[in-house]
């Protein structure tokens, strides 16, 4: 299965997609464009969504993997939020445990990389967005609408 593949529903204000279990997500195949490898295991969803804030990344590292390079970023700071398996992360040469429920957040010039070190998957989410670009709050964002709420097709 590829990104295009995926089940994709598009409305005026929504874009709803299935990329399926994470358990499979060894089936999507990412070419790294500034260098000869492939990374199994990771997905991009910036396209799937039509999202025009931030980018996304599901991403599962095999047991006893790691990542073989350092990266940083010109403009984006990225948090990793992991929900499977145990690892180790290392920025600008620190290295600290990762487990299921850790979250880390990195500034676009620190130099990152992470290695699974049990023998389950390591899987996690990546969301990307432009360093100091968000200035407001979640919640002085939201506005309550006064209206009931009702579900068309339930019981």
């Amino acid at each position: 299965m590829t990104a295009i593949d995926c089940e994709v529903q598009r409305s005026e204000n929504a874009t709803v997609a299935n990329i399926g279990k994470l358990s499979q997500l060894n089936r999507f195949v990412f070419q790294l464009p500034s260098r000869a490898i492939e990374v199994e295991g990771k997905l991009f969803i910036k396209q799937i969504l039509d999202l025009t804030s931030c980018e996304i990344s599901f991403n599962k590292l095999p047991a006893k993997a790691a990542i073989p390079f350092y990266h940083k970023h010109k403009q984006n700071e990225e948090v990793y939020l992991f929900i499977q398996g145990k690892g180790e992360f290392q920025i600008d040469g620190k290295v600290f445990p990762i487990v299921e429920g850790t979250v880390v957040r990195v500034a676009p010039d620190g130099e990152r990389t992470l290695r699974s070190i049990s023998d389950k998957d390591l899987v996690y989410i990546v969301i990307q967005s432009r360093a100091n670009s968000y200035e407001g709050h979640t919640i002085l964002d939201g506005v309550a609408i006064d209206k009931k709420v009702s579900w068309l097709n339930s019981d």
